[in-house]
């Protein structure tokens, strides 16, 4: 038997998680939306734990003719009362919870969605619907389901696993302006970390807790890692989580300021990094006056036929390396790129 699930993702990423699906074997991509990509595969059991995807949802009702109006919310409860009752949780389970969103202007808000197609799926379950309306948390252990509304058609998905796929077990200890997980795993795969032709040292110099290096370990864990910063906090968080990504010798951190990274030129055959913005994350030391610096030595410790990955907010391209490719991502109310950046 085959189901279709939906792997939800950061905007822009999408043909990368499509991608990661197609080369894991997970399931046959049937197509793309705003966050969403759809596929098909065999079961209901053992989703595929995609590092690129925020969550892996099983997808348990389309509805279409969902419009701007409030009549929506009507159908949309329909279509929940009329789910298969083996999707529901059991009698006795702690409850569940619905998060929605959509796309466009609507004459009604995520909560009156949730509370329509949550209030209809607790009934017949017998559990109690946790309404996120007044801004309460779900208890733990309550199922999570999901609507997504893009154009006229909505989508009415349960998680199978008991937390989402983006929050990941390793990621004991943070930093402020720490990189969203599948992001940093949708940079490794930029790289073109994997493959025999693949990396053999990993090098950021913005490490700050750690995951993009963590991310990228998946993808070549055969490979050197190096990550510098110049927070000895960031160091110590970057450490907690690389005991528990299961790293071991694989990564070296050191204390070190980006504008000043102490390696031999050409050391590295891939360079990933984050920047800091300046709105979470101040740049300092030698990257105070701006970030010039950082992208001299990202070309120096580049090896001459190596790549960077870097998250930028900057169209123009950094002096000395040439964009190869670039995609545009939604991130934090912004839209940054993730460029793949060779030496000129």
């Amino acid at each position: 038997m085959h189901t279709f699930a939906v792997a939800r993702a950061v905007h822009g990423i999408e043909p990368l998680v499509a991608t990661e699906i197609r080369r894991s074997g997970a399931g046959v991509v049937r197509g793309m939306r705003h966050r969403e990509v759809w596929f098909e595969t065999p079961g209901t059991a053992g989703l595929p734990a995609l590092r690129t995807a925020d969550d892996v949802l099983l997808a348990a009702a389309v509805v279409d003719g969902i419009g701007r109006e409030r009549s929506a919310l009507r159908r949309l409860a329909r279509a929940a009362r009329e789910l298969d009752p083996g999707l529901l949780p059991a009698p006795g389970a702690a409850g569940l919870e619905v998060s929605a969103s959509f796309v466009g202007r609507r004459n009604y808000t995520r909560y009156d969605v949730e509370d329509a197609v949550g209030a209809e799926l607790a009934r017949p379950a017998r559990v109690a619907y946790h309404s996120r309306r007044d801004g309460a948390r779900p208890p733990g252990g309550a199922t999570a389901w999901r609507v997504t509304i893009e154009g006229e058609r909505a989508v009415i998905a349960v998680r199978p696993a008991p937390r989402p796929l983006h929050r990941r077990a390793y990621k004991t200890a943070s930093v402020r302006g720490t990189l969203h997980p599948p992001l940093a795993a949708a940079m490794g795969e930029l790289a073109e970390l994997a493959g025999p032709a693949g990396a053999r040292t990993v090098l950021d110099p913005c490490c700050g807790a750690g995951t993009t290096l963590i991310e990228a370990r998946a993808l070549a864990p055969g490979a050197r890692f190096l990550g510098f910063d110049h927070a000895p906090d960031a160091l110590a968080a970057a450490r907690a989580n690389a005991g528990g990504g299961g790293g071991g010798g694989a990564f070296t951190w050191a204390l070190a300021d980006g504008g000043r990274v102490p390696v031999r030129d050409g050391a590295a055959d891939r360079v990933l990094v984050n920047p800091p913005w300046g709105r979470q994350v101040p740049p300092l030391g030698l990257l105070a006056g701006g970030l010039g610096p950082l992208w001299r030595e990202v070309r120096r410790v580049l090896a001459d036929d190596g790549l960077a990955v870097a998250l930028v907010h900057d169209d123009r391209p950094p002096r000395g390396l040439a964009v190869e490719r670039a995609v545009r991502v939604s991130l934090s109310g912004r839209h940054p790129l993730i460029a793949v950046l060779r030496k000129e």
